[in-house]
């Protein structure tokens, strides 16, 4: 065989088993019917997870984040992350998030903070309480305003939902989230090549809109974006990050203080 020749085969054939890697995770979850294909979003589970303190109990200034797997088929590649503030002696939590059926596309507004995503049960993944959150309620305001693509939305690399969270989370120090592998849209960075990890202990780089990059830090671990979707290995709490799937291994810490 042609080296040229069989230097193509090589490369269509490492490809493939790439390709073959990144949806492994995302039809595993649809063959096992985690994911509820088919759903009504009309009748689809909105109440309350019970994650949320009420603002009576919690007279203190919270900031939560919270992700929760995304409706129908998006679901079996990834999640949708939202957060809610609650000021001190405030009586409401406002919940800020990106909704792709809308345009502009950010929503904030007062609501309940740990609802169900349609159908799917939210996970508290930071919290940040008393005087860090007073300080960091303004710098979320403030980053949500700004935010630069309210026209534009994108499930797949972005800007998404999870670009949205990312983007306000790497502009307020006091927010430290350590994403889920699932969180497709994460990397999709808005303004330039690098940037500070949203756990605020390392850093990454990406290129082609999320499609490929790199994040090495303590909390996230090291991370690989191929095609958008993640793969990585967590070396301070031993666990892999697949695509689909998230993690397996060793839990994550407590929410509370964004790690």
């Amino acid at each position: 065989m042609h080296p040229a020749i069989k230097k193509g085969v090589w490369l269509a054939m490492s490809l493939l088993v790439i390709l073959a890697l990144l949806l492994a995770g995302p039809a595993y979850m649809l063959a096992s019917q985690r994911i509820d294909l088919g759903a009504s979003w009309s009748h689809a589970d909105r109440s309350s997870a019970g994650l949320a303190p009420s603002p009576q109990a919690h007279p203190e200034a919270l900031v939560q984040v919270y992700a929760a797997r995304a409706f129908d088929w998006r679901g079996a590649f990834g999640v949708h992350t939202w957060i809610a503030t609650k000021a001190a002696g405030a009586t409401h939590y406002r919940v800020h998030q990106v909704l792709g059926w809308r345009r502009p596309t950010v929503s904030s507004r007062p609501d309940q903070p740990d609802r169900a995503w349609y159908g799917s049960a939210p996970t508290l993944i930071a919290q940040v309480s008393g005087t860090a959150a007073e300080r960091a309620i303004p710098a979320i305001r403030d980053a949500v305003a700004a935010y630069p693509e309210p026209q534009r939305y994108r499930v797949w690399p972005g800007p998404n939902s999870n670009t949205f969270v990312a983007w306000v989370v790497r502009r307020v120090p006091e927010l430290q989230v350590d994403f889920p592998p699932t969180a497709v849209g994460k990397d999709y960075l808005l303004d330039g090549w690098w940037a500070r990890a949203p756990s605020g202990t390392g850093y990454q780089v990406s290129l082609g809109g999320g499609l490929f990059g790199l994040t090495v830090a303590y909390d996230e671990g090291v991370e690989w974006q191929l095609m958008g979707l993640t793969l990585g290995v967590d070396i301070a709490r031993p666990a892999l990050k697949l695509p689909g799937v998230g993690r397996l291994g060793m839990a994550t810490l407590d929410a509370e203080g964004g790690r």
